[in-house]
């Protein structure tokens, strides 16, 4: 895991392209840049923006360090030659970042085509900031996404992120606790999240614990005098019916100690069928307040047919198919330059024109303005700020051809 911060985390061609305007002399040239996507994930109506606050930190320590220096120093151009002049190189070390930055709250609902982020500033370091805040932004805006679409699907009821051993990698399980908290989980289980960014951890016991004794029923009943007031037993070791009983056992041993049976975890099988019999077996010997935790590959599709089978769920732990984004690996969000001008000059605004209609940019500096009625979303107007929005206009979807 890289740690520490280094403004390398970018692509070549970013460098590349600022070594090319300050050796033009265009470094101080202004420049606008929005940060969009083009189609909402999942195959769904809404996203959920999230990243910022990584990337203002970004921001706020952005530099080239020494060793980040040495290192561009090394690489050579076709001719053997040093890529970047050693007066470019001194230039990034004495550079500071003035680049504005506006963008939407974390957690709110966004739509294709809208700027989530705006960055204002010279040219030059405009392109240097590009490549990371895509690889935040695109990444936590997808999970925080995924993660408010499990939230809905239960309706209401707890989840819990468990996805830390199925995440790529350690940078990504932690992107990925964060932006789930953002999209609605209640916690995670990713302790060092739970650290770093204060979100609530949570966790139940593995199987390996069940399997380290000489039987299900002795496994429980140390768990819980070790951890009285934190006893959540995995079920489903054996035979999950069977490690119900268990657990009941172990609750009333639990309560006449003066503590109660927090919950059960189950994790694989039938869990409709499971989680009634569960619920039945709970109720009937008095444990109406234990909860009945569920996991195992669950994502919002499997949970809605949970619901609709009437599954006695109370809350649901999802790991692979949340922090991964199972079903779409990757958001198309871009960066794109929206106007330009030199000091003291008119902003002259800046198109992209593809083969593609969906690649096509909207150009000028760009605002978003929403509008309610009756308590609900009524539309967005992506608007120019040189312009305003007081002026007579129609909103129109660009790509609605009726």
């Amino acid at each position: 895991m890289l740690s520490e911060f280094s403004a390398l985390r970018t692509d070549l061609y970013q460098i590349t392209m600022a070594y090319g305007y300050w050796k033009s002399g265009l470094q101080n040239r202004e420049g606008v840049f929005h940060m969009v996507f083009r189609t909402a994930p999942f195959k769904g109506g809404f996203t959920i923006a999230c990243g910022l606050e990584d990337v203002v930190h970004y921001l706020r320590d952005f530099r080239f360090t020494g060793s980040d220096l040495a290192y561009l120093a090394t690489l050579e151009g076709s001719d053997g030659k040093p890529l970047f002049a050693k007066p470019f190189l001194k230039y990034l070390e004495e550079m500071e970042l003035v680049c504005d930055l506006d963008a939407v709250p974390e957690g709110t609902v966004v739509f294709p085509y809208e700027p989530l982020l705006r960055v204002q500033g010279p040219l030059i370091q405009c392109q240097l900031l590009e490549s990371h805040i895509l690889n935040v932004v695109n990444f936590q805006t997808l999970i925080a996404t995924k993660a408010a679409r499990i939230c809905i699907a239960t309706k209401g009821k707890p989840v819990l992120e468990f996805g830390l051993r199925r995440a790529q990698g350690s940078d990504g399980a932690l992107a990925a606790s964060r932006a789930a908290y953002v999209g609605g989980c209640v916690a995670t289980s990713n302790v060092l999240a739970g650290k770093h960014y204060g979100i609530p951890v949570r966790g139940t016991m593995g199987h390996s614990w069940v399997m380290s004794f000489d039987n299900e029923r002795e496994a429980f009943a140390t768990y819980a005098k070790v951890m009285p007031n934190n006893t959540v037993l995995l079920v489903d070791t054996y035979s999950t019916l069977r490690g119900v009983q268990n657990a009941i056992e172990v609750g009333r041993e639990l309560r006449a100690q003066g503590h109660e049976l927090a919950g059960i975890r189950l994790d694989s099988g039938d869990l409709a069928y499971l989680s009634v019999e569960a619920r039945r077996m709970l109720d009937e010997s008095g444990f109406q307040e234990t909860k009945i935790l569920a996991s195992n590959d669950l994502d919002e599709f499997v949970v809605d047919s949970l619901q609709l089978q009437q599954a006695q769920i109370d809350a649901w732990g999802i790991g692979t198919k949340l922090v991964t984004a199972y079903d779409q690996p990757a958001l198309d969000g871009v960066y794109k330059m929206g106007a330009i001008r030199d000091p003291g000059k008119d902003w002259q605004y800046k198109i992209k024109i593809a083969e593609q209609s969906n690649k096509l940019t909207t150009p000028g500096i760009q605002q978003v303005r929403r509008y309610r009625q009756n308590g609900h979303y009524a539309a967005d107007m992506i608007y120019d700020v040189q312009q305003g929005f007081d002026i007579p206009c129609t909103m129109v979807d660009p790509f609605d051809i009726t």
